[in-house]
């Protein structure tokens, strides 16, 4: 393998000065080819779920698009899933942070992709994916239900019943607790069905290691540059790598702790609380895999200082769809995304455990080469997506015009309210952040 990565560089050198009439060097390197081809294959197969007895089965599939999009669920009967998980925003609100009954502290996290992850929510609460669907059903902030009202309404409704039965293959039981655990598998079932949809990227990334030179040459210069940076100087690949663009685990981002004045997030530290003390975890008596081998890192995971005021590192596929960003919202576009990485106040960072960071101190120009990438990371037309991908969304997206929203959360002077809120946040952390635990 060695001896050929001199040859794929040359090829990918050959390839990008196509892309014009005079040529122009590549700004991509020999050593940078094998990390470019770990971001794919584009897209992986399915991962099925052994602590879920229907992962990956048609009738709960088609139960958990059919619960997702159901407001009976929610303890007001006026909030479905779907109400805040938009699949025109890539399953996400566009709000800095949600509303269901209530405003919640973080953003919306978008829901593709979601097999290929360990961890769920900006603090990693949960371990699987089942466990981190029935906790929306249950906060009181999002649809505020309880486990009786939720087995209650699969009871009650004629098609949510024979939706159960053909998924589990029995009638909803009395035992309201294993219900309502069964609704959250499958809406996991379904969740873990949406699957992003190649991208510019993958189109370059494929022929760069197919040696298709004439392929490659499409890739525009300026996503070039800004993906030789993110290789680079920029480090980026240090946390969002793979295919997803994600290590999936959590970082000091050097933002502050702020929910909101005299509130603090406590972030990952506090979502291994959460995880450790939840019954639905996967070493708890819910999972389906009585071998329990998808619970080695829950076994494991340790409570640390330096967890405090981590969060989870987001995949970076279809971006475009799915702003504002960061855990808290606090970043309306991407540029201010770059602007943060660029201005980073170190001071703000552990001063224990890991130091991945420094300020990027990024030029006009290599800002500009940034999002040139990060837009190529953004899916292809809906003609040309994988199955599964683009064309899924788009269904997706019909469906949801008719879905119920959460109460007043598309009403205009709702969403400016919750914007200058989070602008007064903004300014007001900067004043006064609150010390982590002692060290």
């Amino acid at each position: 393998m060695k001896g050929a990565l001199p040859a794929l560089g040359a090829a990918l050198t050959a390839a990008v000065v196509l892309a014009s009439a005079e040529p122009m060097p590549s700004p991509l390197r020999d050593e940078d080819i094998p990390r470019i081809l770990a971001f794919g294959p584009w897209p992986p197969p399915p991962q099925p779920d052994p602590s879920n007895r229907v992962s990956g089965q048609p009738a709960a599939i088609a139960f958990g698009r059919q619960l997702f999009h159901t407001p009976a669920l929610s303890a007001n009967g006026r909030i479905a899933c779907a109400s805040c998980h938009q699949a025109a925003r890539g399953f996400s609100d566009g709000l800095p942070r949600g509303v269901g009954l209530a405003r919640g502290d973080r953003n919306t996290l978008a829901l593709l992709d979601l097999d290929l992850q360990r961890w769920y929510g900006w603090d990693g609460a949960n371990d699987n994916l089942w466990a981190q669907s029935l906790r929306p059903l249950l906060d009181p902030r999002e649809m505020g239900a309880s486990l009786e009202h939720v087995a209650r309404s699969v009871r009650d409704a004629p098609g949510l019943r024979a939706g159960y039965r053909a998924a589990f293959g029995s009638e909803p039981g009395a035992d309201d607790e294993r219900v309502a655990v069964d609704v959250a598998k499958a809406l996991a079932a379904w969740q873990a069905t949406l699957r992003s949809g190649r991208t510019p990227f993958d189109e370059f990334r494929d022929a760069v290691a197919h040696g298709e030179r004439e392929a490659a040459a499409h890739y525009p210069q300026a996503a070039q540059r800004g993906l030789a940076l993110f290789l680079g100087r920029g480090r980026c690949y240090t946390c969002h790598l793979g295919p997803s663009f994600s290590n999936g685990e959590f970082h000091d981002l050097g933002l502050p702790h702020f929910a909101e004045p005299g509130r603090v997030d406590p972030g990952r530290h506090g979502g291994i609380r959460k995880l450790q003390q939840s019954r639905y975890n996967l070493l708890g008596p819910f999972n389906d895999d009585p071998a329990r081998g998808s619970a080695t890192s829950t076994a494991h995971v340790a409570l640390e200082h330096r967890h405090y005021g981590e969060f989870k590192v987001p995949g970076l596929r279809n971006l475009r769809d799915t702003a504002p960003y960061f855990h808290d919202g606090s970043a309306a576009t991407l540029r201010e995304v770059l602007r943060h990485y660029s201005e980073l106040n170190e001071e703000r960072l552990h001063a224990d455990g890991e130091r991945l960071l420094v300020p990027l101190t990024l030029s006009p120009q290599e800002t500009e080469d940034l999002l040139a990438f990060l837009d190529s990371l953004n899916e292809l037309p809906a003609g040309s997506a994988v199955p599964g991908g683009r064309a899924q969304v788009d269904e997706a997206v019909a469906r949801d015009r008719t879905a119920p929203a959460a109460p007043e959360l598309h009403r205009p002077d709702v969403v400016a309210d919750h914007r200058k809120k989070a602008s007064a946040i903004r300014r007001s952390r900067q004043q006064n952040e609150p010390e982590a635990p002692a060290r």
